[in-house]
This record gives C-alpha cells, sequence and structure tokens, in this order.
C-alpha cells in the first residue's frame, strides 16, 4: 500500500510561484508513475504532469517528465530520492491554475506518453492540497 502525503500550495497573486511537494512511503516497487493532478468544482480531475521514478531503488536514471501544455514552461518537477518526494515547481502561476491539487501513484508501472494524464490509470491518491492565484 503506497501512501502519499502532500504539502505546500496555498494562495499567490497572479505572476508568482508556489510549490508542491509529495511524499511517499510504503513503497517496495521497483518502479513508479508519479503524478500531479488539479481539479475545480464541477470538472473532471487533470493530469498537470507526470515522471517515472525509482524512489526506494539504489539504481535509477532519470525519466523525462511529462506535462499538460497548459502548464509545459511555466511548472517543472523535481525529485529527491533521499526522501521519496516528487516536487511541483509552479510559475508564472495565473488565475487559470487555482484548484486542488492531487498527487498520485502508479506502482509497477513507467509513465506512458499515451496515458499519464488519465486518473483512472492511478490507484493511489493523496488527500490534496489547495493552491489558489488571485488575479
Amino acid at each position: 500500500q503506497v501512501s502519499l502525503v502532500e504539502s505546500g500550495g496555498g494562495s499567490v497573486e497572479a505572476g508568482g510561484s508556489l510549490t508542491v511537494s509529495c511524499a511517499a512511503s510504503g513503497y517496495g516497487f521497483d518502479r513508479i508513475c508519479m503524478g500531479w493532478f488539479r481539479q475545480v468544482p464541477g470538472k473532471e480531475r487533470e493530469g498537470v504532469a507526470a515522471v517515472t521514478t525509482h524512489f526506494g531503488s539504489p539504481y535509477y536514471f532519470d525519466f523525462a517528465p511529462y506535462y499538460a501544455d497548459s502548464v509545459s514552461g511555466r511548472f517543472t518537477l523535481s525529485q529527491d530520492h533521499g526522501k521519496s518526494t516528487l516536487t511541483l515547481r509552479m510559475n508564472r502561476l495565473q488565475p487559470e491554475d487555482t484548484a486542488m491539487y492531487y498527487c498520485a501513484a502508479r506502482a509497477r508501472y513507467e509513465c506512458e506518453s499515451g496515458s499519464w494524464w488519465a486518473p483512472t490509470r492511478y490507484q493511489y491518491w493523496g488527500q490534496g492540497t489547495q493552491v489558489t492565484v488571485s488575479s
């Protein structure tokens, strides 16, 4: 059972930056696809970014992350293997980025270009952290 705990988020004015982090535990697999999703009330959950990671393995190499077109060039994923943490740095935030941000994990699989953005592919979810951008 994988446990995901988000932290960070908060409120910022348009053009500002925020960071959200996801700490994974209970992780016993070699590869895992971890992603960030966001959701606003009344809309479907949207894939923001994802990357294949090797938390827990002493042998790993960095996979290229995937980003939604709406955030590409503004958001950046980074990993801390020692802390099993995935961080999303969000720059040049806009009011349309306001949402609840969720961390998700798909165990035993690499992220795939055709499906990383699909919430139904992920087995484990964090509780969410709010990001609010004011104009």
